[in-house]
């Protein structure tokens, strides 16, 4: 860390902006056993209010750039902040399908302004010291990442039910603009390059692109059905399900501070392969064990696995794509958005068809296809230097 790094309230207000909105993005999975049970929804319906969130995501991906430019970040960030809290209360009043996914479907949009703002807020307000500050602000969101469920849970045990969960973001949206009201925000410089740079992204740039998308899909498809699976496949209360994801989420802050020690000494892609082994065989036990402690064992074991695929792909495509490396990120970011939105759809509608325990298996399947993609992908590669990108959840 650099001697002269400042937390200053700017930093904090972005940090705990994105814990705010990791918070949410990963309360919306545990909390589906419950809003399934409460509406009678079938698995394609649940897990439609995930892909909602990642429309969101997209259209945030596609529009934020011109609102930045019209009305400036500081505008655009209070709209994300607000935004969030107002559709959170919208999921705590509906008591109907349409208006549950209409929730999650403003939750993704107008949360996702802040997450595009974050990275270069932090990047343009640190300068040499980016790197650290958006470490910091991931290891902060996946803090919050792993409260989600353990709140569930615990508001579900002492009789406030699950819809508390969703009341601490809108409590927490009260105080980021109480305490944080008069930060100020930079806006950010002119663009320095065209949407038609996208068109001179290399080959192995791509190649990276589509194994991040089936990293993304491994890591969003446990998150978002694997407390449904306790629940109906191991037989757990549904409280004890949607507790037991909180597993899978901290050991992915373990793995990512992990990961951060042995790209020291190994490359990346050995980082990766040997993440992607253990997460297949973590995820094979917890799939096909019977015994309760086996199949805890595989999830954090699989928690471990994929934390490190995501930031370890995204710093090689970035280095891939050379001196494109502000539009390999841009492009990285729909690959999240496309990744939550077809993937978790996908396996509940296989869900629908064959049980969920059989749909389950695609994990198994994405994992086989990201190693394969990465074998080509070290075939075609030169030793690249790990970089920065943007915050990941």
């Amino acid at each position: 860390m650099t001697s002269g790094f400042s937390r200053d309230s700017f930093t904090w207000l972005n940090y705990l902006t994105l814990g705010y909105f990791a918070y949410l993005l990963n309360a919306i999975g545990p909390a589906m056993p419950f809003l399934r049970a409460e509406l009678d929804l079938s698995y394609t319906l649940s897990s439609a209010h995930l892909s909602a969130f990642a429309v969101g995501i997209l259209l945030a991906g596609l529009g934020s750039d011109r609102l930045i430019a019209r009305f400036g970040r500081r505008a655009v960030f209070r709209l994300g902040v607000v935004g969030m809290a107002l559709s959170t209360l919208l999921l705590l009043v509906s008591h109907h399908p349409a208006l549950t996914i209409g929730s999650a479907l403003l939750m993704g949009s107008l949360g996702s302004l802040v997450l595009v703002i974050i990275p270069a807020a932090l990047s343009d307000h640190h300068g040499n010291d980016r790197v650290v500050a958006i470490t910091e602000a991931n290891i902060i969101a996946s803090l919050c990442s792993v409260c989600a469920p353990v709140l569930l849970g615990l508001f579900v045990r002492i009789g406030v039910g699950w819809r508390g969960v969703f009341v601490v973001p809108v409590l927490v949206a009260l105080l980021l603009n109480l305490l944080f009201w008069r930060v100020p925000f930079a806006d950010p410089p002119a663009p320095r390059q065209s949407g038609l740079a996208s068109a001179r992204l290399p080959g192995l740039y791509w190649l990276y692109w589509t194994v991040l998308v089936l990293a993304i899909s491994v890591e969003f498809c446990i998150i978002f059905w694997g407390a449904t699976f306790l629940e109906t496949q191991r037989d757990f209360v549904r409280a004890d399900a949607a507790s037991a994801m909180s597993l899978f989420l901290g050991a992915m802050l373990l793995g990512r501070l992990i990961g951060s020690r042995l790209t020291q000494w190994l490359r990346s892609e050995w980082v990766i392969l040997g993440s992607i082994g253990l997460c297949l065989a973590s995820f094979l036990m917890h799939w096909t064990a019977e015994w309760s402690l086996l199949t805890m064992t595989g999830l954090f074991l699989a928690g471990l696995g994929v934390a490190n695929l995501y930031p370890q792909i995204l710093s090689l495509a970035v280095g891939a794509a050379l001196n494109q490396t502000d539009i390999a990120s841009a492009r990285a970011s729909l690959a999240s958005g496309l990744a939550i939105l077809a993937l978790p759809l996908l396996l509940g509608g296989l869900a629908d068809q064959f049980g969920l325990r059989y749909a389950y298996g695609l994990v198994i399947i994405l994992l086989l296809f990201a190693g394969l993609g990465m074998l080509l992908a070290r075939q075609q590669s030169t030793p690249v230097r790990p970089v920065a990108g943007p915050p990941r959840l």
